[in-house]
């Protein structure tokens, strides 16, 4: 049996290959510099809600964990499919693939609500919902595509 087309598979085969050469990476989540008013750096503050603080009485609330144990299965396909339907740009996938995780993170934040908030904490805040206060870490989700 013969192939046909070998010239015109190569050439499309070393396409694909520059643009995985030229790849880049996306990144995810709560980004250097980012900051709330006072200052204070918002990974740092994702990271005190995602691990906790013992020292203040504060519990765990791995949202980031949460999302990406439920989530990241999924991720393989999906990026393979968008490779695909995006005729393997690179490039575009990533930020098709940051924008779609930044939102599933989002939606870990907005849906967590265990350990709940202490009551005194609820009295300050005015509502029990962990994780909201201004909705600065919230609006702080971003993702960018670096090299």
């Amino acid at each position: 049996m013969a192939l046909r087309g070998g010239d015109k598979l190569a050439a499309r085969l070393a396409e694909i290959a520059k643009s995985a050469a030229n790849a880049k990476t996306v990144k995810i989540g709560f980004l250097a510099g980012s900051s709330y008013p006072d200052g204070t750096p918002v990974p740092l503050i994702a990271a005190i809600n995602e691990f906790g603080a013992p020292s203040r009485g504060q519990p765990p609330r791995p949202f980031m964990r949460n999302m990406i144990a439920a989530k990241s299965p999924e991720w393989p396909d999906a990026i393979a499919n968008l490779l695909k339907a995006n005729d393997y740009d690179a490039d575009k996938t990533l930020a098709q693939v940051g924008e779609a995780v930044a939102g599933q993170l989002r939606e870990s934040i907005t849906s967590l609500v265990d350990p709940p908030l202490a009551p005194s904490t609820i009295r300050a805040k005015g509502h029990g919902k962990p994780l909201i206060d201004t909705g600065h870490l919230l609006a702080s989700v971003d993702y960018e595509v670096t090299k």
